[in-house]
């Protein structure tokens, strides 16, 4: 009984909960990394990529809503004096390659049909899951691309090109899809502002390294490795990210990262593209840049606030009315009970201690049973294990949240 009791009187404040976390910006967060040059000397794309890399692990997004192309193995070159490792600095602090890297498009599957097949899920059945962009409608997508381009245009491995319109489609198929909620696009290659110029579908904040016509320049060469190792713009873009956001719960602003950008650093002019995003630069100032480059785990509710067939609300309600519905069928058992118990007594025959002990003639027959559980209708079972087991869990996880526990 106590156990029906705490159910009814949890009732509101699982809704409120639920409603709550369902009213949240988004539900996860998801990164994808692409380093388009193959060959020795652009060394500095790579490890490009791979400082967003290992930002973005540090903020809090695992490898497994990650996604690292990679055209070429730097690491294992022959002319790499340093064989396994790849820096972007020449002091050499921290090798981006280490241990805890997980590569999951490598060399000749870096492509433009395998990265469009990525963002808008038309890869084939047998591709394993860690090969796929798992986003869904209340997911931030993080997408950061590095290499040669020009006007409209973005090379892939000198030997195929992505076009301004083709990235535009892709993301257009996927907001279709429901693949993001909101999508951050990053861009490092000369001209790198014309590729998000066709770019129609909502909710995208974009930003380049450079302008139409002008070129995305390196920031220093180490003089052991014998080419340069980073690009100026993410140079300076991780210097933000590393000495500023130095914890998942920084409140510093995608504004705060784009005010950083000095041009007389950069050498370049890099842009940022508002008009997509719902209020503008008003607006996507104020997401914060954990919102893209850190992580959430929430909990997503669908038809939080519907009162139709299924909705969380109706299945609550229902189970109140089941419970209400076993109390009251539990009292009748236990006073009907006590009824016929006393009927009996009363008209035990004491003569005949072997007699059989009946009630007295006339009076009304009360058979009673348990109630069978065929006497409920199928769809009820259901609705009831299915609603009980989800209370019950939601339970728990308040308790958990409210007791300091992560989930």
């Amino acid at each position: 009984m106590s156990l029906y009791l705490g159910l009814l009187r949890a009732l509101p404040c699982l809704l409120a909960f639920f409603a709550s976390l369902a009213s949240s910006e988004h539900t996860s967060n998801w990164a994808v990394l692409v380093s388009t040059s193959r060959f020795w000397f652009n060394y500095r794309h790579l490890a490009n990529v791979l400082s967003l890399y290992r930002t973005v692990k540090r903020l809090g997004i695992p490898d497994s809503q990650i996604i690292l192309m990679l055209p070429d193995d730097m690491a294992c070159n022959p002319r790499n004096v340093f064989p396994g490792t790849v820096y972007s600095n020449a002091d050499r602090a921290v090798d981006l390659y280490g241990d805890n890297i997980e590569v999951d498009y490598r060399g000749y599957e870096v492509t433009v049909e395998n990265f469009i097949r990525l963002l808008t899920d038309r890869l084939d059945e047998d591709v394993p899951r860690s090969k796929r962009l798992g986003s869904d409608a209340g997911s931030n997508v993080l997408v950061y691309m590095t290499g040669h381009g020009g006007d409209q245009f973005l090379k892939f491995q000198d030997s195929e090109e992505i076009g301004a319109w083709d990235l535009a489609d892709a993301f257009g198929q996927m907001w279709e899809k429901k693949r993001y909620h909101e999508l951050l696009f990053m861009i490092d290659t000369c001209q790198a502002n014309t590729m998000y110029t066709h770019f129609y579908s909502p909710n995208i904040i974009a930003t380049g390294s450079s302008e139409l016509d002008q070129s995305s320049y390196s920031h220093h060469a180490d003089n052991d490795v014998g080419v340069a190792v980073i690009d100026r713009w993410t140079y300076y873009v991780l210097e933000f990210l590393e000495t500023q956001v130095t914890s998942a719960n920084s409140k510093l602003t995608l504004g705060d990262l784009f005010d950083s950008y000095d041009e007389t650093k950069i050498h370049s002019q890099p842009g940022v593209r508002w008009d997509l995003f719902p209020g503008a630069e008003q607006e996507g100032r104020l997401r914060t840049v954990v919102d893209f480059f850190g992580n959430v785990q929430n909990i997503e509710v669908e038809n939080t606030t519907s009162t139709g067939p299924g909705s969380l609300k109706e299945n609550l309600i229902e189970i109140a009315r089941l419970v209400e519905k076993w109390r009251t069928r539990d009292r009748e058992y236990f006073t009907n009970q006590n009824e016929s118990s006393r009927g009996v007594n009363d008209y035990v025959s004491t003569s005949n201690p072997e007699s059989q002990v009946l009630p007295p003639r006339g009076s009304p027959k009360k058979f009673h049973e348990l109630a069978k559980m065929a006497q409920e209708a199928p769809w009820e079972k259901r609705l009831i294990g299915a609603s009980v087991l989800g209370v019950c869990a939601a339970v728990w996880v308040t308790g958990s949240i409210l007791g300091g526990s992560s989930v």
